[in-house]
């Protein structure tokens, strides 16, 4: 996973937290040390466009109270990922049945007639 996915990833826990994502809670969450270009670089692009974010949860109550890293391995991020990709499909999907939908019911009518 590259810091970009990871800093991506943070943004949106922050934002399911009802946080702002900002440069200093992403330093804070990310396990390791990220570049401080790339931080801003990845904040700046998801605020951009942070509908196109997925939002979901990872962390248990658990793992905030022991205030751990968001991040912590490459099987967790691999999850993460393949969630968020089938996720986003599903966003962008879903008003496209919608309006499939919706042509199949007019052509229906159409016909009928």
């Amino acid at each position: 996973m590259t810091n970009f996915e990871k800093i991506i990833i943070i943004a949106n826990q922050l934002a399911n937290e009802g946080k702002k994502p900002s440069v200093a809670l992403i330093k804070s969450k990310v396990a390791g040390p990220l570049p401080l270009p790339q931080i801003i670089s990845a904040l700046r692009s998801w605020q951009h466009e942070p509908e196109n974010c997925v939002l979901f949860e990872t962390s248990t109550p658990e793992d905030k109270s022991k205030n751990t890293p968001l991040i912590e391995n490459d099987e967790l991020s691999a999850e993460l990922i393949n969630e968020a990709i089938t996720v986003a499909i599903d966003n962008a999907l879903g008003p496209i049945k919608a309006e499939l939908a919706e042509v199949k019911a007019q052509l229906q009518q159409l016909t009928q007639k």
